[in-house]
């Protein structure tokens, strides 16, 4: 037999948990590896570990499920577990193969698994491309369009984004929003500074040159920089 696939559960309320544990232990081809009670926890997992297939709520607080698939740089097969089917549209455009309104039946559920079993790139996580990083500013989230950032500098347990048009403060680590960065067009060259390859102006021995800015270069990133600047 096959290895099951691993899937999570990401929704505020635990009724819902307690449904979809029970409805995927009854499935031999599933492996519940994580349960999330709202966005964060979720980011952070999947920041971390490879997943199948998501049952993701949509209406929760801090980060809706649309927010999540959004922030995240790879989407697992996602099957949305919701109320409200206003987003179902959208939503395809992230990796959602069905929705299941509350209350969930275990017909409906069963439907939306075979679902996932005949897609032809279930055994992958699906790669975007990324064009654009959601990140949190004055309590709102902004769509950072990633041909215009120019740097992202570290500063406290936010960072410094700065793009052709104008500077934002996202609250986020660097080193979460390294993870959301395509490593082909960014790389860090400081613990405290991320740059665009291709925005680079001029390079010394010490400094990475960017609209006049010149930015440190940590001696335990100089090599790969360099090796990266070759390769070019």
């Amino acid at each position: 037999m096959k290895e099951p696939k691993k899937c999570i559960i990401v929704d505020d309320e635990r009724a819902a948990h307690y449904v979809l544990v029970n409805y995927i232990k009854q499935n031999p081809k599933l492996e519940l590896v994580f349960q999330a009670y709202n966005g964060i926890e979720a980011v952070d997992y999947l920041r971390g570990n490879k997943v199948d297939l998501m049952f993701l709520d949509i209406n929760m607080p801090e980060i809706t499920g649309m927010e999540l698939l959004k922030i995240i740089p790879t989407h697992p097969k996602t099957i949305l577990t919701t109320a409200y089917s206003e987003f179902a549209l959208e939503s395809y455009d992230f990796g959602v193969i069905d929705y299941l309104l509350k209350p969930i039946y275990f017909p409906r559920f069963l439907k939306a698994i075979d679902r996932f079993f005949s897609d032809e790139n279930t055994n992958k996580i699906e790669e975007v491309n990324i064009d654009s990083v959601n990140v949190k500013v004055d309590g709102y989230f902004v769509d950072i369009e990633l041909d215009l950032l120019l740097y992202a500098q570290s500063f406290g347990n936010y960072v410094k984004l700065h793009t052709i048009k104008r500077t934002y403060l996202a609250s986020i680590t660097t080193s979460e929003f390294e993870k959301c960065l395509p490593n082909k067009s960014f790389l860090r060259i400081h613990k405290s500074y991320i740059i665009a390859i291709d925005k680079i102006d001029d390079i010394t021995k010490d400094f990475v040159i960017i609209k006049n800015e010149k930015l440190p270069i940590g001696i335990t990133y100089r090599r790969e920089l360099i090796d990266r600047l070759k390769n070019k």
